[in-house]
């Protein structure tokens, strides 16, 4: 017969075996990502990132200076506790100064890839900057992650969400996806109408996640246009913005990181 204090302990640790994993997922367009960071600046953005477990980045340069952007950033985010890996896309197939990379950094303690993820090749001529997916295992789990960072708000972004929207509705996946990324609309419009009709919900809901030039009148915060969407099977526990700037004196150094502010998801796979 097996004794109470340890009939408590089997019971505990089989709960502990079968938990679900927990996940922060961060989304973030960072402006010119390659072109005007300095060593402070990175630093500031890897403790801004610390507490995430995947990092998906908009708005990374083409060029050289991209590339190398991220893999710095990595490196700090390495020195502050924590084991991470990176990829970076090909450039977007786009015109001369539309086109960026995407990046994604994540932990790589119970996280792992199998490939280095790929651009969305069949938006290509629907969009101006196509998505870029990866596919990470989370405790043998499969999670698919779409990058996206659209055209402008006056060039109509709403055909891109649409083309984007009839895209995975097509796919007919049978995992957990998340689309991440600065949609410059906000997730009230209508045009998301058909992806939450499809199952998927937004992380944030009216959420000012943009910064103005200038602290004026009603602050410092402007557009509701960054998000991250989840499917069916994504567990949501919390979605916010972290806000690095707080006060209005602070707007002109935080705008040296980003005119945007990260974008969390904390999620369980159900």
């Amino acid at each position: 017969m097996i004794k109470k204090p340890l009939l408590y302990l089997l019971i505990l640790f089989s709960f502990i075996g079968f938990s679900q994993e927990q996940i922060s997922l961060i989304s973030w367009n960072i402006r010119d990502f390659g072109r005007t960071k300095n060593s402070e600046e990175l630093d500031k953005m890897a403790d801004i990132l610390r507490d995430a477990d995947i990092v998906a980045i908009q708005e990374v340069v083409s060029g050289y200076g991209g590339a190398q952007a991220v893999a710095k950033l990595a490196d700090n985010l390495n020195r502050k506790g924590a084991k991470w890996d990176y990829v970076i896309s090909n450039p977007t197939h786009s015109s001369k100064y539309v086109t960026e990379r995407y990046a994604f950094i994540w932990k790589t303690k119970n996280i792992k890839i199998k490939n280095r993820g790929e651009l969305i090749t069949e938006l290509d001529s629907l969009v101006d900057r196509e998505p870029f997916f990866l596919d990470f295992f989370i405790k043998g789990q499969k999670l698919t992650v779409l990058n996206f960072h659209s055209r402008p708000h006056d060039k109509n972004p709403e055909a891109e969400i649409t083309a984007i929207t009839n895209y995975l509705i097509g796919l007919e996946i049978d995992n957990p996806v998340i689309l991440a990324g600065d949609f410059n609309v906000n997730e009230k419009d209508s045009v998301f109408a058909p992806i939450k009709e499809a199952g998927f919900q937004a992380s944030v809901v009216n959420a000012k996640t943009t910064l103005k030039n200038a602290c004026k009148n009603s602050g410092y915060l402007n557009h509701a246009i960054d998000n991250i969407f989840y499917s069916k099977m994504v567990k949501k526990l919390e979605g916010r913005v972290i806000d690095f700037v707080r006060f209005c004196e602070n707007v002109w150094a935080a705008r040296q990181l980003s005119d945007h502010l990260p974008v969390v998801l904390e999620f369980e796979i159900e």
